[in-house]
Formats: structure tokens, C-alpha cells, sequence
């Protein structure tokens, strides 16, 4: 069984955000294994589905960004699931927009959601697809841009990256994080 995790913030509020992506991914992947994340439980909306022959559970944190380790602690221990079986998805201003870059381990980055998983789950060691938003202008608070809307020329860069860390994921479960890896971070 494998955990996917899309990280974001909750409400109306925040969709379609920066810092949302790894929501927006949850809903292509929904989509694709024909499944609702809209069950309460652990403190996310979950959906149930099958990739590649393997059961897994798809998650979008209903705490807010900076307290998702709280969410996915809850879900691993619930279903019993291993670190290394967890694959999170979030947003990351180190990478063109877009561009993804698919890791099994690895520090936060500066990314608060990321680092909070870290301490909840003890370890920096489980995988993960970063999705690129891009740097942040000069000048502008790093708060303000992450919850900031894509502009209109971005939208269709951002829709196609949704749909290949989709893609990432189901390649990272039924070949591996190895062959997700070598296909999707030699792309630019």
C-alpha cells in the first residue's frame, strides 16, 4: 500500500494557489483512478483507489501547510505504512515553473510543510515529487507569492506539470522511484 500526499492549504481561500499544487496533482490522480478524495479522516480528505495493482490512498492535509506532518503521521500510523511507502507531492520556487523533480530523500528546503513532515515522521527518508513554481520577484514576500494565483501565461505550463507528477507518481509505484527518477528529472 502506498500513501500519496498532495500538500496545500484548506479552503476556498487558497485553491488553485502556488502553494496548492500538490492538491491540484491529488485531483488529476483522482480523476485518473476514477476515485473522490472526500472522505474526513486523520486530518485530510482521502480517496481510495488502485495504481498499478497496488492499493493506495490518496490525501490532501486539512491542516494547513506549516502542520502537515500532523496529517500524515496520522494516516501512516492508521493504515501502518512505512516512510519509504509515503510519496509526498508539493510545490517548490527552486524550479522553473512546471518543472518537476522526483526524490526519495532529502532535507525541507526551506519548504515548512516538508520540514514538519520530517519531524513528525522522524526521517527525511521517503519520496517525493517536487513541482516547480518558480522564484519569487525580487521584492516580493515569499508568503504573498506561494499564495499567490498563476498568471494567465503560466496556466497551461502548470495543468501539463500537474498531469506529468501524476504520471511521476504511478511510475514511481508500479517501476520504482528509480525509473520516475531517470525519466522525468532528465526532462527541462
Amino acid at each position: 500500500m502506498y500513501i500519496i500526499v498532495g500538500l496545500g492549504n484548506p479552503t476556498k481561500e487558497y485553491e488553485r494557489t502556488r502553494h496548492n499544487v500538490g492538491f491540484q496533482v491529488i485531483d488529476v490522480l483522482a480523476d485518473k483512478i476514477n476515485t473522490e478524495v472526500s472522505e474526513k479522516k486523520n486530518k485530510a480528505l482521502c480517496g481510495r483507489g488502485i495504481i498499478g495493482g497496488e492499493k493506495v490512498i490518496l490525501a490532501k492535509p486539512q491542516t494547513f501547510m506549516n502542520l502537515s506532518g500532523e496529517s500524515v503521521r496520522a494516516i501512516s500510523d492508521y493504515y501502518k505504512v512505512d516512510p519509504e511507502h509515503i510519496i509526498i507531492v508539493y510545490d517548490d520556487i527552486s524550479l522553473e515553473p512546471g518543472q518537476l523533480r522526483v526524490r526519495t530523500k532529502g532535507s525541507a528546503g526551506g519548504h515548512n510543510g516538508i520540514k514538519n513532515i520530517i519531524a513528525h515522521l522522524g526521517t527525511q527518508v521517503f519520496p517525493r515529487v517536487r513541482v516547480g513554481i518558480g522564484e519569487k520577484p525580487k521584492g516580493m514576500d515569499l508568503a504573498d507569492y506561494v499564495l499567490g494565483r498563476f498568471p494567465k501565461e503560466e496556466a497551461q505550463v502548470m495543468e501539463d506539470a500537474f498531469k506529468e507528477a501524476a504520471e511521476a507518481v504511478c511510475l514511481m509505484i508500479t517501476d520504482g522511484p528509480d525509473a520516475a527518477m531517470n525519466h522525468f528529472n532528465a526532462k527541462k
